[in-house]
């Protein structure tokens, strides 16, 4: 099936990538690309990359390439849109990780609550409001799949402008959490069985996704899981495919652990996100608490600023014929989920969308929520989730309510909302006076987000 995508933040050396190859290995779909990034270097190295790829004897999936300057270009006549861009800098990203550390606050990620997820929103809102409108003109008929963080916020905007968008997120934190529940069944019982094969309920916000529904065949998982996690209660469980060099991107999953010792559900992300959802003085109270205790890693933004520039100096060799090219398959469901839309077949997974069908029945219906969702021929139909547990929904209400706040801001330009928003972050709460906390919003506005005027 021939189809056009847009891919705006088509410069990226990590998802586009992985993008690009995960279609060179699909042998049901081709068609053009259109790559759009502000850095038109970097989207010209793409495209370059990408035409090498569907040339390439293994590719399967035949694709054009083609780097476009402006958005209007790469939307007209566009089936799907793709976005997946880096708010600002990583340079931005150092601030919105680190200057909350002079407070004693500590983020392992910082990308969506916390300091600097509130920050990197005030970023992020602006270009989505411009992506909204372009797509609203020029491609009102296509579907649009975000992978840019805060992902809550960058749907909520979408939706926020143009109601009538066919826009959702998607994110591979559940995968991870189902991929443990297969390595644990084969524990377990001696069956390994797919990802896929595993059934379970959805539930949550992005990055903070819980599970409480989990089977395979006649077992029920969370029975299973409650007997597991008992067999790790210091060092955590450590999968076979652990890679020291992604330390930062690992763990033991003792968050998760432990999150279910407390709630009797299954925490449905990586311990990393999992952490900043929470107050500041359990997981993430100082670094020592994160790698001695909890076995996890605050990522530094210096590693993301050394890995960008590897990135960039493979590119160069990529362009340069230097370098062969790796199809590797991402994990990633962003093909599998176009094939759907197109009637290729039929998918369910967990998916980000207003929660407008009530599809968790207990929070509000412009909330932005992760649950599962059946992928059809042009239709996206969320699934009912159910309920959130009260004590979970207490965990969950700051960061609902915080939606709203950050959003207004953005909108509005009224960063003393901020102030609410981040007196609110179970984060920062208590862990300074208000005064202090109200100087590191000023300080953070002033070093990532002055250049933003009304």
């Amino acid at each position: 099936m021939e189809i056009k995508i847009a891919y705006i933040g088509g410069g990226s050396r990590h998802w586009a990538r992985s993008f690009m190859s995960d279609l060179a290995l699909d042998d049901e779909l081709s068609g053009e690309i259109r790559l759009y990034d502000i850095d038109m270097d970097a989207a010209k190295c793409n495209e370059i990359i990408g035409n090498r790829m569907t040339k390439d004897p293994q590719s399967v999936g035949k694709w054009k390439y083609r780097a476009v300057e402006n958005l209007s270009e790469a939307l007209i006549e566009a089936d799907f849109v793709i976005i997946s861009i880096l708010p600002g800098t990583l340079e931005n990203m150092s601030i919105d990780v680190h200057l909350p550390e002079r407070l004693g606050i500590y983020q392992s990620v910082g990308d969506t609550v916390g300091p600097g997820g509130i920050i990197r929103a005030l970023r992020t809102i602006p270009p989505y409001i411009e992506f909204a409108e372009a797509i609203k003109a020029y491609a009102p008929s296509a579907w649009v799949i975000n992978y840019t963080n805060p992902m809550s916020l960058c749907i909520r905007t979408l939706y926020h402008i143009v109601p009538e968008i066919k826009a959702f997120g998607c994110c591979h934190e559940v995968f991870g959490t189902q991929q443990l529940l297969t390595a644990m069944i084969n524990e377990e019982t001696g069956v390994q069985p797919n990802r896929d094969e595993i059934y379970t309920n959805v539930i949550g916000l992005n990055h903070f996704t819980w599970f409480d529904k989990a089977t395979y065949q006649d077992i029920n998982l969370i029975d299973l899981f409650s007997r597991f996690v008992e067999k790790y209660p210091i060092e955590g469980y450590k999968s076979d495919n652990f890679d020291e060099n992604m330390k930062y991107f690992s763990g033991r999953n003792l968050v998760k652990f432990d999150l279910f010792k407390k709630y009797g559900i299954i925490a449905a992300a990586g311990d990393r996100h999992l952490a900043e959802f929470m107050p500041g003085d359990i997981y993430l109270k100082n670094p020592e608490t994160v790698t001695e205790k909890y076995k996890f890693f605050i990522t530094p933004v210096s590693w993301r600023i050394n890995d960008r520039n590897e990135k960039i100096e493979q590119t160069k060799r990529l362009v340069a014929g230097e370098e062969d090219i790796k199809f590797i398959n991402s994990g990633e469901e962003g093909v599998l989920l176009i094939k759907a839309l197109c009637g290729l077949t039929r998918v369910i997974s967990n998916v980000n969308l207003p929660n407008s069908m009530l599809q968790i029945h207990n929070l509000p219906p412009e909330t932005v929520v992760e649950t599962n969702a059946i992928f059809s021929k042009d239709d996206v139909r969320p699934v009912s989730a159910g309920v959130l547990p009260d004590d979970i929904l207490t965990l969950i209400k700051p960061h609902v309510e915080n939606q709203t706040t950050v959003l207004n801001a953005a909108l509005t330009y009224d960063y003393s909302l901020l102030y609410e928003a981040f007196e609110r972050d179970p984060l920062v709460a208590g862990r300074s006076s208000m005064t202090n906390i109200r100087f590191l919003v000023d300080d953070m506005i002033k070093e990532t987000i002055g250049n933003i005027t009304k």
